[in-house]
């Protein structure tokens, strides 16, 4: 199959999840034999055409804007037109697959100018993230997602909470949907060895303290702060052997003021953004990560904890407890509620082998559940549904 993929980001651009699952799942189809043409936005010095891992990715020109909604309307012009460029002069293709709604509009329009199928893969919801939509901004972005939605032949969901919370929200027909987990390449976390070890813990905590993490988004949904209202009680029970460390781009104002009003900032280190290398390195040392969300659709992060065999401790809310199974693979923990989230650090903090148990069932659960090249074949019987279909009737 010839495949055309729209996506507004891809490496080195990384904003988020989708371009590191566009970045994965891809290569994995290739190798099954499909043809893959990626458009995405311009970055840096990246070249505007090349191949990676077999994928034609084209990087598209976004004019000048005023705002974050005309730099969206732009990009999809410029995708459109690309993608109609690339439908008409390397055509015949079988499908477009469209990532979120920020590439919509252009998906939509290519869909009924070229009569494509549409496949669509929403990554979350407005609604999710905000619990509802509160102002004119989440109703105009759920008003693109359900426009969306409408118009794909079939939606991709990463776990069976996302396929009911677009059933529920979008009154999308459960029988459209596909649940296909997102997974993990190993390879890409692996730490280089050549780092002197101790001199890089010491930059984050004394010996004697176990660092305990957070890594991802400063935002809301993500709990953040809810783990730092859990740290006292942690701190007291490991009498003061610990330390946090909250890792990610982002204003951190509110939860340095948290940190330094509840008598916990010389138990805390605020990292800021760090590099993947970096990263990687970071969880050679780390005890215990936690992911306290309030939001979740699905939870990478849990993943590449797994990978670094680093025990988990997340929260119940959206598709966590769809990764994480309680007590085997990690702890589950009450969202929104420190007094769970301390119970779960301390759970892996002072139960060594049950900690170190969880670790080796999550990184084998890697291999059983979330494979790439596994990943790949079920999306490609999606692929296969709707090209059957298609070939069935009269556009």
């Amino acid at each position: 199959m010839k495949i055309l993929v729209l996506a507004w980001e891809f490496p080195p651009r990384i904003v988020g999840g989708i371009s590191r699952h566009v970045a994965e799942l891809y290569p994995e189809l290739v190798k099954l034999g499909h043809q893959i043409h990626l458009v995405t936005v311009e970055f840096g010095q990246a070249p505007r055409y090349e191949v990676v891992d077999g994928i034609h990715v084209h990087r598209v020109t976004v004019g000048e804007s005023q705002n974050f909604f005309q730099w969206v309307a732009l990009m999809n012009d410029s995708m459109g037109h690309h993608g109609g460029k690339l439908l008409q002069e390397e055509g015949p293709f079988d499908l477009i697959h469209a990532h979120d709604w920020l590439v919509a509009d252009s998906a939509i329009a290519l869909k009924h100018i070229f009569k494509v199928p549409l496949v669509v893969t929403i990554h979350a919801t407005e609604y999710g993230r905000w619990n509802g939509l509160h102002n004119d901004t989440h109703r105009y972005i759920h008003g693109k997602e359900a426009h969306l939605i409408s118009e794909a032949w079939r939606v991709v969901v990463c776990t069976e909470y996302m396929r009911q919370e677009l059933y529920r929200v979008f009154h999308c027909p459960l029988d459209k949907m596909d649940v296909i987990f997102n997974g993990i390449c190993l390879k890409r976390q692996a730490p280089r060895r050549d780092f002197d070890y101790w001199r890089f813990r010491r930059r984050f905590a004394v010996d004697q303290e176990k660092i305990v993490y957070y890594v991802g988004r400063i935002t809301y949904e993500k709990g953040v702060s809810l783990m730092l209202a859990a740290a006292p009680k942690v701190i007291g029970a490991m009498s003061g052997r610990v330390k946090f460390v909250i890792i990610g781009g982002g204003n951190t104002d509110s939860l340095k003021q948290q940190a330094w009003e509840t008598g916990i900032w010389h138990k805390c280190y605020f990292a800021g953004f760090m590099a993947e290398d970096e990263l990687n390195q970071f969880r050679t040392i780390a005890d215990c990560a936690v992911f306290p969300s309030l939001y979740e659709p699905f939870g990478i992060v849990a993943l590449e904890s797994f990978a670094a065999r680093i025990p988990v401790v997340v929260s119940n809310a959206g598709g966590f407890p769809e990764v994480v199974q309680h007590g085997k693979t990690g702890m589950v923990t009450y969202a929104g509620n420190p007094d769970s989230i301390a119970w779960g650090i301390l759970e892996i903090l002072q139960n060594s082998e049950h900690a170190q148990e969880m670790v080796e069932n999550a990184y084998a659960d890697l291999d059983l559940r979330f494979n790439w090249s596994r990943i790949a074949v079920e999306t490609q019987a999606v692929y296969q549904q709707v090209m059957q279909e298609r070939s069935a009737i009269a556009w």
